[in-house]
Protein backbone atom coordinates (compact mmCIF):
# COMPACT_ATOMS: atom_id res chain seq x y z
CA UNK A 1 0.00 0.00 0.00
CA UNK A 2 1.53 3.53 -1.01
CA UNK A 3 2.10 5.96 1.40
CA UNK A 4 -0.73 8.76 -0.16
CA UNK A 5 -3.59 6.00 0.43
CA UNK A 6 -2.19 4.97 4.38
CA UNK A 7 -2.66 8.63 5.18
CA UNK A 8 -5.69 9.67 2.77
CA UNK A 9 -8.23 11.24 4.70
CA UNK A 10 -11.70 9.82 4.98
CA UNK A 11 -14.83 12.06 5.34
CA UNK A 12 -17.99 10.24 6.09
CA UNK A 13 -21.20 12.06 7.50
CA UNK A 14 -24.23 10.13 8.82
CA UNK A 15 -27.03 11.86 9.25
CA UNK A 16 -29.29 10.56 12.22
CA UNK A 17 -32.36 11.98 12.37
CA UNK A 18 -32.70 10.85 8.53
CA UNK A 19 -36.10 9.09 8.14
CA UNK A 20 -36.23 5.70 7.69
CA UNK A 21 -34.75 4.05 4.52
CA UNK A 22 -31.67 6.42 4.92
CA UNK A 23 -28.09 4.91 3.56
CA UNK A 24 -26.26 3.26 6.69
CA UNK A 25 -22.89 2.11 5.49
CA UNK A 26 -21.72 -1.09 6.69
CA UNK A 27 -18.11 -1.29 8.06
CA UNK A 28 -16.30 -3.70 9.47
CA UNK A 29 -13.08 -2.51 10.03
CA UNK A 30 -11.93 1.52 11.47
CA UNK A 31 -8.15 2.13 12.31
CA UNK A 32 -8.56 5.62 14.53
CA UNK A 33 -5.41 7.09 17.00
CA UNK A 34 -6.23 9.52 19.86
CA UNK A 35 -3.76 12.70 20.31
CA UNK A 36 -2.88 13.87 23.53
CA UNK A 37 -5.56 16.25 23.55
CA UNK A 38 -8.25 13.90 22.69
CA UNK A 39 -8.66 14.58 18.87
CA UNK A 40 -9.58 11.21 17.04
CA UNK A 41 -7.66 10.85 14.09
CA UNK A 42 -9.46 8.22 12.06
CA UNK A 43 -7.10 5.88 9.01
CA UNK A 44 -8.05 3.40 7.06
CA UNK A 45 -11.80 2.23 6.50
CA UNK A 46 -11.58 -1.12 5.22
CA UNK A 47 -14.38 -4.14 4.76
CA UNK A 48 -14.00 -7.55 6.07
CA UNK A 49 -12.69 -8.82 2.99
CA UNK A 50 -9.37 -6.27 2.92
CA UNK A 51 -8.81 -7.17 6.60
CA UNK A 52 -8.48 -10.72 5.24
CA UNK A 53 -6.40 -9.49 2.47
CA UNK A 54 -3.75 -7.54 4.33
CA UNK A 55 -3.82 -10.34 7.06
CA UNK A 56 -3.15 -13.03 4.09
CA UNK A 57 -0.38 -11.24 2.62
CA UNK A 58 1.74 -11.52 5.95
CA UNK A 59 0.93 -15.23 6.15
CA UNK A 60 2.74 -17.88 3.49
CA UNK A 61 -0.16 -20.01 1.98
CA UNK A 62 -1.06 -23.31 2.45
CA UNK A 63 1.47 -25.19 0.04
CA UNK A 64 -1.20 -27.73 -1.02
CA UNK A 65 -3.98 -25.91 -2.52
CA UNK A 66 -4.35 -27.11 -6.08
CA UNK A 67 -2.98 -25.15 -8.22
CA UNK A 68 -6.11 -24.61 -10.55
CA UNK A 69 -7.91 -22.63 -7.89
CA UNK A 70 -8.42 -18.73 -7.69
CA UNK A 71 -6.73 -16.58 -4.87
CA UNK A 72 -9.92 -15.83 -3.25
CA UNK A 73 -10.38 -19.76 -2.85
CA UNK A 74 -6.66 -20.69 -2.44
CA UNK A 75 -6.98 -17.99 1.09
CA UNK A 76 -10.57 -20.01 1.58
CA UNK A 77 -8.81 -23.50 1.60
CA UNK A 78 -5.57 -21.77 3.93
CA UNK A 79 -8.17 -20.39 6.09
CA UNK A 80 -10.44 -23.74 6.40
CA UNK A 81 -7.03 -25.92 7.40
CA UNK A 82 -6.12 -23.08 9.71
CA UNK A 83 -9.09 -23.87 11.22
CA UNK A 84 -8.97 -27.84 11.16
CA UNK A 85 -5.51 -28.36 12.65
CA UNK A 86 -5.72 -25.91 15.70
CA UNK A 87 -9.52 -27.89 16.85
CA UNK A 88 -9.41 -31.04 15.21
CA UNK A 89 -8.47 -34.55 16.11
CA UNK A 90 -5.60 -36.51 14.08
CA UNK A 91 -8.05 -38.49 12.58
CA UNK A 92 -10.20 -35.49 11.45
CA UNK A 93 -7.65 -34.11 9.90
CA UNK A 94 -6.69 -36.45 7.36
CA UNK A 95 -10.74 -37.38 6.84
CA UNK A 96 -11.14 -33.51 5.83
CA UNK A 97 -8.05 -33.46 4.21
CA UNK A 98 -9.23 -36.56 2.15
CA UNK A 99 -12.36 -34.68 1.40
CA UNK A 100 -10.63 -31.34 0.34
CA UNK A 101 -8.63 -33.63 -2.26
CA UNK A 102 -11.65 -35.22 -3.64
CA UNK A 103 -13.38 -32.11 -4.20
CA UNK A 104 -9.98 -31.00 -6.27
CA UNK A 105 -9.38 -28.60 -3.87
CA UNK A 106 -5.78 -29.11 -2.91
CA UNK A 107 -3.18 -31.63 -4.20
CA UNK A 108 -1.95 -34.10 -1.25
CA UNK A 109 1.95 -35.02 -1.35
CA UNK A 110 2.76 -39.14 -1.10
CA UNK A 111 4.78 -38.46 1.86
CA UNK A 112 3.21 -38.30 5.08
CA UNK A 113 6.06 -36.55 6.63
CA UNK A 114 5.54 -33.69 4.40
CA UNK A 115 1.78 -33.10 4.92
CA UNK A 116 2.72 -33.52 8.34
CA UNK A 117 5.49 -30.87 8.20
CA UNK A 118 3.29 -28.89 6.48
CA UNK A 119 0.50 -28.99 9.20
CA UNK A 120 2.43 -28.20 11.93
CA UNK A 121 3.78 -25.33 10.21
CA UNK A 122 -0.57 -24.35 9.73
CA UNK A 123 -0.98 -24.42 13.53
CA UNK A 124 -1.15 -28.54 13.96
CA UNK A 125 0.19 -29.19 17.94
CA UNK A 126 2.81 -31.57 17.84
CA UNK A 127 1.58 -33.00 21.00
CA UNK A 128 -0.03 -36.19 22.43
CA UNK A 129 -2.17 -37.69 19.85
CA UNK A 130 -0.36 -35.33 17.46
CA UNK A 131 2.95 -36.96 16.61
CA UNK A 132 4.37 -37.66 13.02
CA UNK A 133 3.94 -41.72 13.92
CA UNK A 134 0.10 -41.25 14.50
CA UNK A 135 -0.78 -38.63 11.80
CA UNK A 136 0.82 -41.20 9.18
CA UNK A 137 -1.09 -44.36 10.67
CA UNK A 138 -4.40 -42.24 9.76
CA UNK A 139 -3.05 -40.39 6.59
CA UNK A 140 -4.87 -40.72 3.15
CA UNK A 141 -3.24 -40.03 0.45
Amino acid sequence: MNDEKRHSEIHITNNFNAPIGQHIDHVDTINFRMDGDGTFHFGMVEHAEQAEAVEERNEELFHFVHPELDEAEAWKVHRAVKRLVEFQKVTDICKYLKELKDKGKVLLPESPKTAYEELVRMGMPRGEGFSEKNFSNSYIK
